[in-house]
C-alpha cells in the first residue's frame, strides 16, 4: 500500500520494516506544536493495512528522542495548551492521546530506538513501544510534576506496566531524570548500545521478528496484548480460535516444510 505523506517525520521502508523517524530536531522532536502527532497515528494506522509490513522502529533524528510537549506553548497558555478546562481537555483528546489509541492496536512489533533525551512526553512515547533499546546518550524522565500538571497521554498507564507500581510511582512523583544506564536497571530499556550501534541494532532485531511467518507474528502480538486484560479461561478460548485460524494458513505448511528439511 502507498505509505501516508507526512509532515514532521520521515518514513523509511526496508523490506517488511518501517521505520518512522521523528523529524523536528528544531523543537528536539516536541509532540505538541508540531505535526508530529498526526505523522505517528498515520503511519501507525497505514502499518495495520499493509501486511507487507511486520516490524516499526521508532526514533528520532538529531539530539532528542522526544522533548515530549512544547513548554513555551505551555507558559504562553497557547496551542494545544489554550483555553478552560472543557477546552485543554478536548485538545488532549483529539491530540496528544491519540497516540496511545493509535499505537496500543498497532498489529506489528514496535522498536523504540531512543537516541536521545526523552522527556515527558517523549517518554511516554518509547514506553508505548513493545521495546526498548537506548543509545548511551540517552536520558528518561517522567517530568510532569516538575510543570506542575499531571501525565495527560497515558504515561501512568503505561509505566507502571513495565516496571511495576513502586518504581514507576518514584519516577513520576520525583519527575528526576534516569540516564540510559539506570534506565536498564529499572527494566526500561532492553539493551543499552554505543550511539552508532543503536539503529544497526534495531534494524537486526526488526529483521528478526519479520523473518517470521507474517500473519502469525500478529496474531501472537494480538495475544500477547490481550492476555494483559483478560482472565485465563476466556484467553484459552481465544488462544484456541486463533490457532486454528493458524493450523489452515500456508503459511503454517511451508514453516513446518522448512523446519522439516532442517533436520533431515
Amino acid at each position: 500500500m502507498t505509505p501516508p505523506l507526512l509532515a514532521d517525520a520521515l518514513l523509511h521502508i526496508d523490506g517488511r520494516i518501517a521505520t518512522l523517524s521523528f523529524n523536528r530536531d528544531d523543537v528536539r522532536n516536541a509532540l505538541t506544536g508540531t505535526a508530529l502527532i498526526d505523522d505517528i497515528v498515520a503511519v501507525a494506522e497505514w502499518v495495520n493495512r499493509c501486511d507487507e509490513i511486520s516490524a516499526l522502529i521508532l526514533t528520532g533524528l538529531g539530539s532528542a528522542f522526544s522533548a515530549g510537549g512544547n513548554i513555551k506553548d505551555m507558559a504562553q497558555r497557547g496551542g494545544d495548551f489554550a483555553g478552560d478546562v472543557a477546552e485543554v481537555a478536548a485538545r488532549y483528546r483529539r491530540g496528544i492521546q491519540r497516540i496511545p489509541l493509535a499505537l496500543q492496536q498497532v498489529e506489528v512489533p514496535i522498536i523504540a530506538a531512543v537516541n536521545g533525551p526523552a522527556i515527558g512526553a517523549g517518554f511516554d512515547l518509547a514506553n508505548m513501544a513493545d521495546i526498548r533499546l537506548a543509545s548511551t546518550r540517552a536520558k528518561f524522565g517522567e517530568t510532569f510534576l516538575n510543570l506542575g500538571i499531571i501525565p495527560g497521554d497515558g504515561g501512568a498507564w503505561f509505566m507502571q506496566r513495565l516496571i511495576g507500581y513502586q518504581r514507576a510511582f518514584e519516577l513520576t512523583l520525583s519527575g528526576r531524570i534516569v540516564d540510559a544506564h539506570e534506565a536498564r536497571e529499572l527494566g526500561l530499556i532492553l539493551e543499552l548500545l554505543e550511539p552508532d550501534e543503536l539503529m544497526p541494532r534495531a534494524t537486526a532485531l526488526a529483521q528478526g521478528f519479520a523473518a517470521q511467518p507474517p500473519k502469525a507474528l500478529r496474531l501472537t502480538k494480538r495475544l500477547m496484548k490481550m492476555a494483559q486484560r483478560m482472565e485465563l479461561k476466556d484467553f484459552l478460548d481465544l488462544c484456541a480460535v486463533f490457532q486454528g485460524v493458524s493450523h489452515n494458513e500456508p503459511e503454517h505448511l511451508e514453516a513446518v516444510q522448512r523446519m522439516l528439511s532442517r533436520v533431515r
